[in-house]
């Protein structure tokens, strides 16, 4: 059993303190918003590569323009909106103590969604530095970075103020989330700015592209995967009612991950101008990143051992067991992609869009959607949800949706490789390049059909969470108060993590 030690204080009975939980409930809002927008986006995205007529001539409607406004859409302003609002929401209940600085922490929120409407509106435009999960320009960058040190500023001071000594494991993966997300994103935008609308990076030819990997990559490691772990490993024990399932491995995997994860992003960089020694640290890394990924996954399941039956009549743990076996599986495939051989089959094909699909709706949506059907009712002061059918109902439309999506692209995928690299016996290419769109394009309609199915899911969730908010203006919402610890001169077990 872990134990915990708390801080001895004084506190008068007269002294009433409460979460801060309008900053999460405004998240909450903005993740959901987002949530659609941004699936609405990829969803017609989607629709212009079955149907290239759908472009209409209009440049900004075009599917190089929009594309960067759907990954964007979906990672930083649904994702970023989702992991700031449970940080907030998990580093009070795990500290027993009130946000600090709650002016700054609404600034956070108005300026990170200040910063997502900017980007979104100007990468259509044509208004972006052109660099993968980093597309918005100079002056936007600046207002995300101003963010963030903010956000980051709340969640440490916050930690500073605990009243619990020990620091659960959720919050060492958020600080690492906030440190490491911070760095990258100075050192990948750093510009010298030419106008208001434009700048050129500092870096040129494969420096430029080191960096801009380094950067890539590891926004997948610390932002879609340090970020949401730290969201795992609040929301599962809590929604198993039970400790998780090995504290101490928790910690291993913590200081493996980050350890690891930061070295693999050449991998990205495979059979180009790359030196090839690099190519083969970053192959080395992603293989040995296996362990903390596998893990953390098996943490995160073997939580349930012994509740399985919560499955049954609890969608938010489905959401939550199925997102975990989807993050051992990417990450598994992850791996093996890196691999020399198979990445020469796969690269610049389709395989790399089913994967990164399989990670982001199958891992990334699926713990956040169940960690916000979790966290909503206590953040609103509701015992429940509105709708467990409407739960029920999303789990099925996300998950069907994500699988059409991703066995569609692997399928494309493969035979895209297979065709690219097929010859005859004098050496020429068996298949002109049409041939192998022309193969794939009903894959491309299964693709798009899907991504309507994971549409139609956020608009349940939306209208679920709408109805639970309403429930509770009905009834009021009351403020949760602090739980006081007793104060003890030893250490005492530790309980769940606080329900709230």
């Amino acid at each position: 059993m872990q134990r915990v030690e708390v801080y001895s204080y004084e506190i008068s009975m007269n002294d009433t303190e409460h979460y801060n939980d309008h900053v999460v409930r405004l998240f909450l809002l903005a993740a959901t918003v987002w949530g659609i927008v941004g699936m609405l986006v990829g969803m017609f995205v989607a629709a212009q590569l079955a149907w290239p007529g759908l472009n209409l001539g209009i440049p900004w409607l075009t599917f190089s323009r929009l594309r960067p406004d759907h990954t964007f859409g979906v990672i930083f302003a649904f994702g970023g909106s989702a992991l700031i609002g449970t940080c907030y929401y998990v580093v009070q209940r795990t500290g027993h103590v009130r946000l600090a600085w709650g002016k700054l922490a609404t600034f956070t929120f108005w300026g990170w969604q200040l910063a997502c409407v900017l980007a979104m509106a100007t990468m259509p435009l044509g208004i972006t530095q052109s660099k993968e999960y980093a597309e918005p320009e100079w002056f936007i960058d600046i207002l995300i970075a101003l963010v963030w040190i903010g956000f980051g500023a709340v969640f440490f001071a916050t930690l500073a103020r605990r009243r619990i000594r020990h620091i659960y494991v959720a919050n060492w993966y958020y600080g690492a989330f906030i440190i490491a997300v911070g760095l990258l994103h100075v050192v990948n935008n750093l510009s010298l700015p030419v106008s208001l609308t434009k700048s050129y990076p500092i870096y040129s030819g494969v420096a430029d592209a080191m960096v801009q990997w380094w950067y890539g990559h590891n926004a997948v490691a610390f932002f879609l995967t340090a970020g949401f772990l730290g969201m795992m490993y609040y929301f599962v024990p809590r929604q198993a009612q039970q400790p998780l399932w090995s504290y101490r491995f928790s910690i291993v995997n913590f200081w493996a991950l980050i350890s690891i994860y930061m070295w693999a992003g050449s991998h990205h960089l495979m059979y180009t101008a790359l030196p090839d020694w690099v190519q083969s640290v970053g192959m080395a890394f992603s293989l040995v990143l296996l362990m903390p990924s596998w893990g953390s996954a098996a943490n995160g399941l073997l939580t349930f051992n012994g509740s399985w039956h919560r499955l049954r009549s609890d969608p938010a743990a489905k959401f939550m067991v199925l997102a975990l076996v989807f993050y051992a599986a990417s990450t598994t495939e992850g791996s093996m992609m890196a691999i020399k051989t198979v990445n020469a089959l796969s690269h610049y094909t389709d395989w790399t869009i089913a994967h990164v699909h399989s990670g982001s709706l199958g891992w990334v949506a699926m713990i956040t959607i169940g960690s916000l059907y979790a966290m909503a009712p206590r953040a609103l002061g509701r015992p429940a949800m509105h709708s467990n059918r409407g739960m029920e109902l999303h789990f099925w439309l996300h998950t069907s949706g994500t699988l059409l999506y991703v066995i569609a692209m692997w399928i494309a995928g493969v035979t895209e490789g297979l065709m690219w690299r097929a010859t005859e016996p004098d050496g020429s290419l068996t298949y002109a390049f049409i041939d192998s769109l022309l193969a794939i394009k009903p894959l491309y309609v299964v693709r798009w059909l899907g991504g309507v199915l994971i549409w139609l899911g956020m608009w349940v969730m939306a209208w679920n969470l709408w109805y639970t908010a309403a429930d509770a203006r009905r009834k009021i919402i009351r403020p949760v108060p602090v739980p006081i610890p007793q104060p003890v001169s030893q250490q005492t077990p530790a309980p769940l993590p606080a329900a709230g």
